[in-house]
């Protein structure tokens, strides 16, 4: 049997919709990658996301030891809808609005996965999609999609960072893209942006002042101070720094992908309905969906935290102009 060509490879994953293919070799892997990421570490940028520590992260050989190349995948899940910009809704990243990603580009990589093995039975595949110990924005740029921004996020020219990332290890010794490069300039709209200064430097984000962060994987009972009063709203996870980069500004291109369309109840849901969920609301709200990571009581508590800062907010709204009110006029 033949093995397939990188063009019948990228042909096939276009036709399983994914919008965007890249590959890589795995041999070009370098020490200086690791050092990076042991550095943001040592850092304690991780929070108490322990998995990010696993050792097989800082090699991906370790994954398939007899693969040779990566395959990249990026899928466009930007739907045109905006949110309500009312202190009384509740804000949900986009990327949370529709079905579960990890459940549509399981399908598509299991599919090319299973496609793949069939050509040869020599060929040997294992497929992820935020689901394994792989450094996938990195990967993402060596593979040619698009660059790690100063967010963190991986930016395409086409998409802008609105893109959900796979990888297919493969024992095929396969012709590597090349690697993007930067485009972010001198621009820093996203560090400027964030309201909890969680960009510490362009390319690192320390979790520990991530409001996605908090309101999807922190498990405490309450939140941060200084993340709480800041959430502006937010309840699962924060979209500020894309929302406010050029290249989403300029390129966002609405996915033709159905699964990825929202649920009408998760653009702007009310911030009391969320501080008072129940399981079965909870059930009927996200079916299917990855907000699922986020329970109920977690919810309850980052929309109560948001509804704490409207409630302060009113209260000197009231007192500032109580003073105005009772204050001695001029000709007393």
């Amino acid at each position: 049997m033949n093995n397939p060509s990188r063009s019948q490879i990228q042909q096939k994953l276009f036709d399983l919709d994914f919008h965007k293919v890249g590959f890589a070799r795995l041999s070009d892997w370098d020490h200086e990658t690791p050092e990076k990421l042991q550095t943001w570490l040592e850092n304690g940028y991780q929070a108490d996301m322990n998995w990010m520590q696993a050792p097989r992260r800082q090699d991906v050989r370790t994954l398939l030891p007899e693969a040779k190349s990566i395959i990249c995948v990026a899928l466009n899940y930007y739907t045109d809808p905006d949110r309500p910009n009312t202190a009384n809704h509740a804000k949900i990243s986009r990327y949370g609005w529709g079905r579960d990603y990890h459940k549509i580009l399981h399908k598509r990589l299991k599919a090319f996965s299973l496609w793949l093995e069939s050509q040869d039975p020599t060929i040997k595949t294992r497929y992820y999609a935020d689901t394994g110990p792989i450094q996938d924005k990195l990967w993402a740029q060596r593979s040619g999609l698009g660059w790690v921004a100063k967010n963190s996020n991986v930016i395409t020219r086409e998409f802008g960072s609105w893109v959900f990332l796979g990888e297919i290890l493969t024992t095929l010794d396969l012709e590597p893209d090349v690697p993007h490069t930067q485009h972010c300039g001198t621009c820093t709209r996203c560090i400027d942006a964030c309201p909890t200064s969680a960009i510490v430097a362009p390319h690192i984000v320390d979790a520990n002042r991530c409001i996605a962060y908090h309101t999807i994987e922190n498990r405490a009972e309450t939140i941060p101070e200084p993340i709480a009063q800041n959430l502006n709203g937010w309840v699962a996870g924060c979209d500020i720094c894309q929302d406010v980069c050029p290249w989403n500004i300029s390129f966002a291109t609405p996915t033709h992908l159905p699964d990825f369309q929202p649920y009408e109840w998760n653009i702007a849901p009310k911030l009391t309905e969320l501080a008072t969920i129940s399981q079965e609301d909870y059930d009927r709200r996200f079916p299917a969906s990855a907000l699922r990571r986020i329970k109920p009581d977690m919810l309850r508590r980052n929309a109560t935290a948001n509804l704490k800062n409207l409630l302060s907010s009113e209260f000197q709204e009231f007192s500032d102009s109580s003073d105005i009110l009772t204050s001695p006029s001029d000709s007393d």
